[in-house]
């Protein structure tokens, strides 16, 4: 893996992490009763749907180095088109 190849991954796995980190905050504050339930699953939604891109991207990146390809020809694809999936 080259430095360049390290460097976009860490920023995929950054954004995962904020994401995460986002997700938990959710919870705390439906705790703690700063926000309601509809508030929480709306905005969680988003996330999910946010966090299966990256996850996908880091997916096709990976697929593509072992493939011999260039994992910066990967891209983020549509949320229809990651939701849809099925393996």
């Amino acid at each position: 893996m080259t430095s360049s190849e390290a460097d976009a991954e860490g920023q995929i796995l950054g954004r995962i992490n904020e994401m995460i980190r986002q997700e938990k905050d959710l919870r705390e504050q439906l705790a703690e009763r700063v926000i309601d339930e509809s508030t929480k699953h709306a905005r969680l939604a988003r996330l999910e749907v946010e966090l299966d891109r990256c996850w996908d991207l880091l997916r096709q990146r990976k697929a593509r180095v072992a493939a011999g390809q260039d994992p910066d020809s990967a891209h983020i694809r549509p949320a229809s088109q990651v939701e849809d999936y099925l393996p």
